[in-house]
C-alpha cells in the first residue's frame, strides 16, 4: 500500500489548482484499481466499483466509507445496492483532483484489505 494511507486530507476551500493529467497519472499508480474519468464538464474523478456477496456486505462497506470520510473531512459520491458499491471521488471546491482524493481512495481500499 502506498504512503497515502499515512496522510490526512487537508481542508480545501478552493483557490488551489487541480492536478493536471501527468500529476493524476503519477498518483493513480499509488492506488489500486481506481479509474480516472472525466465528466461532461471536463472535471476529473476517481471511480471504483466494489463487489460483495450480498446487500449487508455492501451496506457495511458503505458505513465504513462514511466513517473514514467524516474523519478525513472529504466526502465521496456513493452508489450502492445488492452486492456492489461504486465510489466516485473528486475535490468539488476546485473542480478536479487533488492529493486528498488519492488519500481517501487509499484509505477506502484499506477497508477491503482488512
Amino acid at each position: 500500500m502506498s504512503d497515502l494511507i499515512n496522510k490526512k486530507c487537508v481542508p480545501c476551500e478552493g483557490g488551489v489548482i487541480p492536478f493536471d493529467v501527468s500529476e493524476i497519472h503519477k498518483y493513480q499508480k499509488k492506488v489500486d484499481g481506481w479509474d480516472i474519468i472525466q465528466n461532461e464538464n471536463k472535471i476529473y474523478f476517481l471511480e471504483k466499483k466494489f463487489n460483495f456477496k450480498n446487500f449487508l456486505e455492501s451496506q457495511s462497506f458503505i458505513n465504513h466509507v462514511g466513517k473514514i470520510s467524516e474523519l478525513e473531512g472529504h466526502h465521496p459520491d456513493i452508489n450502492f445496492g445488492w452486492g456492489y458499491a461504486v465510489i466516485k471521488i473528486t475535490t468539488h471546491a476546485i473542480d478536479g483532483l487533488s492529493e486528498n482524493d488519492f488519500i481517501l481512495a487509499a484509505k477506502i481500499d484499506q477497508i477491503t484489505n482488512v
